[in-house]
């Protein structure tokens, strides 16, 4: 029974033993791991600095800047990571983290395709400059028109001219049209009418041509251009266009008000008249008669 402790124990020293010269062996391994974690710390916190310094420089500052800073930085410790246990010979080690890493992403990729989609959209949106939009323009997209308040790594935040705050994810912005009305320091005003078939065409146009140019704050260096777009029910209709400088939604309505009492007020003066609704009314039983032929038959019917 003694013998057999003293070989167990002698066993257990041995193996101590072998464990305590394996340290030593691996010691200058360990130093030189050490050194390549302490030098990829310092190279992750300059990596930091200058990934966020860069983008803020071709974009803007988004919590979007700072999440690609921050995963540059972990990205880089992450190398060194696997560096220094190459150099402690735990190849195998490395291989099994990364061989986990990827079924686990490749999981995840599958179970959040709809969030991971926002996600990236997000950082786009967040790292381009001016294109499609940036905080503060005036877009449509998605059939919402307002002022694109807050940009987030998954949604935008749209405010509508109404004060409606409506919150669309990123992924439905990069897969429909988007219309920036704050791309352009200008904006061409639109202002439909009808006149009746019995006026001057020609006087027309020149008066309301006229009333157009006298407009304060239209862009003097484009002209008004008019343009007879078809026969109506009751009108024969027109169309005046003229472009403005254009910074917000109020700048587009008061143009476009003005144009609108403009034209009226030409019109009236000289005795234009923009038509009601007119219905011709034929009778008898193939069309073509008038009231007044059909009265006659009707009172002799009785």
């Amino acid at each position: 029974m003694q013998l057999e402790i003293q070989d167990a124990f002698g066993r257990v020293w041995d193996k101590v033993g072998g464990w305590g010269e394996g340290f030593v062996a691996m010691l200058p391994n360990l130093v030189v791991a050490v050194v390549v974690l302490f030098a990829f710390a310092l190279l992750a916190r300059v990596g930091h600095t200058l990934a966020r310094r860069g983008l803020e420089r071709v974009g803007r500052a988004t919590p979007a800047t700072a999440l690609v800073s921050r995963v540059s930085q972990l990205a880089i410790l992450a190398a060194g990571l696997m560096i220094a246990l190459s150099v402690l010979q735990l190849d195998k080690l490395v291989t099994s983290l990364l061989a986990g890493a990827g079924i686990i992403g490749l999981a995840l990729g599958f179970a959040f395709q709809d969030l991971g989609a926002n996600f990236i959209s997000g950082v786009a949106l967040s790292l381009r400059s001016r294109y499609p939009f940036e905080v503060g323009d005036l877009i449509e997209t998605n059939e919402v028109l307002g002022i694109a308040e807050e940009i987030h790594l998954r949604t935008t935040v749209v405010r509508t001219l109404d004060g409606q705050a409506v919150v669309i994810p990123n992924k439905k912005i990069f897969e429909e049209k988007v219309t920036n009305y704050s791309g352009d320091p200008y904006r061409r005003v639109d202002v439909p009418c009808g006149i009746s078939y019995g006026e001057d065409l020609r006087e027309v146009k020149a008066i309301v041509t006229r009333a157009v140019e006298a407009m304060d704050g239209r862009i003097a260096g484009r002209g008004v251009d008019f343009f007879w777009t078809g026969y109506g029910a009751s009108s024969i209709d027109f169309v005046v266009r003229f472009w403005i400088p254009f910074r917000r939604q109020t700048d587009y309505l008061e143009a476009t008000s003005e144009a609108i009492m403009r034209i009226r007020e030409t019109f009236r003066e000289h005795d234009v008249t923009i038509p009601f609704p007119i219905r011709t009314l034929d009778f008898g039983i193939k069309g073509g008669e008038t009231l007044r032929e059909m009265l006659p038959a009707a009172a002799a019917d009785a």
